[in-house]
């Protein structure tokens, strides 16, 4: 989950992260009120969306006074920023810039470990400064046991090549950073800029932070961070439903049990739709180990309530949960659903007990169902059938 700008602000000053004071507004009276409480002098107003370029998209400007705060950011306000529309601002002390860094601190998924980048060169966009260039751009791997204490902070400082006057007071910045990350949960925590001051201060002036997800059970406050409006309505339905739910462009429908077999499912449903005028997945669902009819009931709900949706193709190989188990849930599930469900339901079987599942799913000879052997033979039949709709 990524965060606004605004909300990376107040994580940071929970930790000690060294931050200028600031409001939130939704309208420009909100803006005033912000700008005359931070204590009426320059201001920046600023887009909270979530994408990068806002400065050159016109979504952070200066204001020297309450009403020039309100009267920016009714500019601001309603905004297009690269498919995102503003609703939001921030209004942020301004603050006598001498010069401005760069840190962060992210997962590298690449090499399976955490890592450190700094530069004495922040403000601009780091992926250009990575390539034209590389040199100025310092990264240290950080144990994620280790972290980032005094010792791999002054590393840290030293690779980037801060001056002398600055490293300390960059180093205590960085553990408190460090502290950010390691404490929320996060997969990126990255200041650009990290500025100092015309009075030697450092600080975070804009904060991006991505938080995991996973770890979400131990941060119930972290719920209150979503960007619940911009969520798309079937994938925060399957969440609050507990299913691993991603909404697709396509017309079939996909539930797996497992998250390699739905991967797999939707690359055959994909090559299997080029015959039949590119018929693609509409959706990744995996409901894991469990297919009670309850879960497969809310799977079919969700997918079923997805307009593009044409068919289905439910495709699990029973391990843990049984063949006839799940051929159970899928005739309980349409027995819950009646006549919500009404779209084709291609159905394959494979693994522990898959002659008793495909047995009760015969029996039940449910006028939606179609039984296919074989993965690719149902990928196929599921195609055919979202593209005869």
């Amino acid at each position: 989950m990524d965060l606004f700008e605004y909300q990376a602000r107040d994580m940071f000053a929970e930790h000690g992260v060294p931050v200028l004071d600031a409001a939130v507004a939704d309208t420009p009276e909100e803006a005033r009120a912000g700008a005359e409480r931070i204590g009426g002098g320059t201001v920046v107003v600023k887009a909270q969306v979530k994408a990068g370029g806002r400065g050159k998209a016109g979504g952070v400007k200066l204001a020297h006074s309450p009403d020039e705060a309100a009267e920016k950011a009714g500019e601001i306000l309603g905004m297009d920023i690269k498919g995102h529309t503003v609703h939001r601002v921030m209004v942020a002390q301004g603050a006598k810039i001498a010069e401005e860094y760069y840190f962060s601190v992210l997962l590298d998924r690449a090499n399976r470990s955490l890592l450190a980048m700094a530069s004495k060169e922040g403000g601009m966009e780091i992926e250009q400064l990575a390539v034209e260039r590389p040199e100025a751009l310092a990264r240290i791997a950080v144990d994620p046991i280790d972290g980032i204490d005094e010792a791999k902070a002054r590393e840290i400082v030293d690779a980037a090549g801060f001056d002398d006057d600055v490293k300390d007071a960059i180093a205590d910045v960085i553990q408190k950073l460090w502290v950010v990350y390691r404490e929320e949960d996060a997969t990126l925590v990255e200041v650009n800029p990290l500025v100092k001051t015309e009075d030697g201060a450092i600080i975070a002036l804009d904060g991006k932070v991505s938080l995991d997800e996973n770890a979400g059970f131990r941060h119930p406050a972290h719920e209150a961070l979503e960007d619940t409006a911009a969520a798309d309505p079937l994938e925060a339905q399957a969440k609050a439903k507990g299913l691993n739910y991603v909404k697709l462009d396509g017309e079939v429908g996909i539930i797996g049990n497992g998250a390699g077999l739905v991967m797999s499912t939707l690359d055959v449903v994909a090559y299997a739709g080029e015959d039949f005028g590119g018929v693609k997945p509409a959706n990744f669902l995996d409901i894991g180990g469990g297919a009670s009819a309850e879960v497969m009931a809310n799977g079919l709900h969700i997918i079923l309530n997805d307009p593009q949706v044409k068919s289905v193709f439910v495709n699990v190989f029973g391990g843990i949960t049984s063949c006839d188990a799940v051929a159970d849930g899928i005739v309980q599930a349409l027995q819950i659903l009646g006549d919500e469900a009404t779209k084709p339901l291609v159905v394959r079987l494979d693994g522990n007990n898959v002659i008793e599942g495909r047995r009760i799913l015969a029996e039940a000879n449910h006028p939606l169902v179609t039984l296919e052997d074989t993965m690719d033979g149902a990928a196929r039949k599921a195609a055919e059938l979202a593209a005869a709709k």
